[in-house]
């Protein structure tokens, strides 16, 4: 008797892919899996077993992979972002056949995923670009999905990616992104957003740390405090429990014996690049990438630290830090992390607005903020006022101007500028901190010093200049004028 068929197949096992074979089969779905190594074949299927006798076939072919799956036939991929993905693509089209739909969901670059819709669409076979966020829990129990490309795609894993996103109290966090490379995109701006919440965070425990002179044992009891209100998110919670683990090779707690260099997979960078590429200013998320390469620099800044304090260079925080009321501080510290937040998360959907411009997306963004608010990385409670945000104004221009988001960035204006302010006398970087603090400072002001950078432009490369008082083009000499205290201008039609 044949076996029956799967409803959908996954390839490549490593982590991830495993982790969410698991949760699809725990579902009901009957899944397929492949590998190209047979040995994380078997060690899948072994655990299909051990974790409940789930519904999970294993395949050690492309071609047994392919024909064992229901058509219209639909396969995830997850193995390494690039070429990896192309051969995986190659060995397994060969089977497929017109309306099949394969699902990309590694961290792709999203011009990548384009290519390839277009390219299998030659064969008629549908494409998505699934951004997965969750880290290998999130996998297993219930991720963030970002599908993006063929709707009919969608549709035709809609059902299953449903049940196994994480599920919150407005619904799965899953939605049909957009087309293209939509999905891969909204997953790298996911990712820039992750890399300032991170700094930031790594910012308030500095200060705490280093001003106020907190024990880990106190860090930890106030990130589980913060962790109940307005900063409620995955993020603050797993930051408690960093500070709560002992050093099992000697005195005290593991998070102080780290070395202090950050690794780094890409995503950042390309948020960074892409905010530069589309105009749109990116302060935070780009300070926290800064700070990745800035941290990779060991060895230099214990030198640069030799060579300074030999010229004379005296830390101040002995000095800062006898002044503090450290409850204040503590507050302080709070609202003015949830002040650089907006302002990371306020450059992150810009972006996303600026791209889906630019693409003709139509993205959804308090869908977007809907979607994150379970099983990813950046999960957090304040996701739900940015959701509402966007549905009381779609076309809102910045998170900032948003009327609640406005109250709440000016009533902890006073603690931010304490703490900004308190950090830099000490001597203590805060990169992020500032970086938001001088956004805001800079979008809310009706005027900029920028008619001295273009005036400065004008006189040098003849750029031109537009006038408060009047329209046109204008163009002075004003070497010339300096000179001679004549005031003749030249008006350009």
């Amino acid at each position: 008797m044949e076996p029956s068929l799967s409803r959908i197949g996954l390839a490549g096992l490593a982590v991830m892919g495993q982790n969410l074979a698991l949760n699809i089969a725990d579902k009901g779905f009957p899944i397929s899996v492949y590998n190209r190594t047979t040995s994380k074949v078997d060690e899948t299927l072994d655990r299909a077993r051990n974790e409940g006798n789930l519904p999970l076939t294993g395949h050690y072919t492309p071609k047994d992979f392919v024909l064992s799956l229901k058509r219209p036939r639909s396969v995830i991929i997850l193995v390494k972002a690039g070429s990896p993905v192309d051969q995986t693509i190659a060995a397994l089209s060969d089977y497929m056949e017109p309306g099949d739909t394969i699902i990309d969901g590694g961290n792709e670059w999203y011009e990548n995923t384009e290519r390839r819709l277009h390219e299998v669409s030659q064969k008629g076979i549908l494409y998505l670009g699934m951004g997965v966020s969750g880290g290998e829990e999130g996998a297993r129990n219930g991720p963030s999905l970002m599908p993006g490309g063929s709707y009919q795609a969608y549709l035709n894993i809609e059902e299953i990616v449903k049940k196994v996103a994480a599920q919150v109290e407005d619904g799965p966090c899953v939605t049909y992104i957009g087309e293209g490379g939509s999905g891969n995109f909204v997953k790298m701006v996911h990712n820039g957003i992750e890399y300032g919440d991170m700094q930031l965070i790594s910012e308030a425990y500095d200060v705490l740390k280093n001003v106020g002179g907190l024990s880990n044992v106190e860090l930890a009891e106030i990130f589980s405090e913060w962790n109940k209100g307005e900063l409620e998110s995955f993020l603050i919670e797993i930051t408690a429990d960093i500070f709560k683990v002992k050093d099992e090779h000697g005195e005290g707690e593991l998070v102080d014996k780290i070395l202090d260099k950050t690794g780094m997979k890409g995503t950042g960078k390309w948020t960074v690049q892409q905010a530069a590429e589309l105009s749109v200013a990116a302060p935070t998320i780009a300070a926290s990438l800064d700070c990745r390469y800035l941290s990779g620099l060991k060895e230099e800044r214990e030198a640069a630290a030799e060579v300074l304090e030999a010229a004379g260079l005296k830390e101040e925080v002995g000095t800062v830090r006898s002044g503090i009321d450290k409850k204040r501080l503590i507050d302080d510290v709070r609202q003015a992390l949830y002040a650089s937040k907006i302002c990371s998360y306020a450059q992150g959907m810009n972006l996303l607005r600026a791209k889906s411009v630019e693409k003709g997306w139509d993205l959804n963004f308090g869908e977007l903020a809907r979607i994150w608010k379970g099983g990813c990385i950046i999960r957090a409670v304040f996701l739900d006022r940015i959701k509402k945000a966007y549905q009381r104004n779609p076309n809102l221009a910045s998170l900032v101007v948003d009327p609640d988001f406005a109250k709440e960035m000016v009533q902890r204006q006073a603690a931010w500028r304490r703490v900004v302010g308190l950090a830099i006398s000490a001597g203590i970087s805060t990169p992020g901190m500032c970086a938001s603090l001088s956004y805001f400072d800079t979008y809310r002001r009706a005027r900029l010093p920028a008619n001295l950078v273009q005036a400065q432009r004008d006189l040098f490369g003849a750029h031109t200049y537009e006038r408060i008082d009047r329209p046109g083009a204008f163009h002075t000499e004003w070497t010339k004028l300096a000179r001679k205290g004549d005031t003749h201008v030249a008006a350009l039609n």
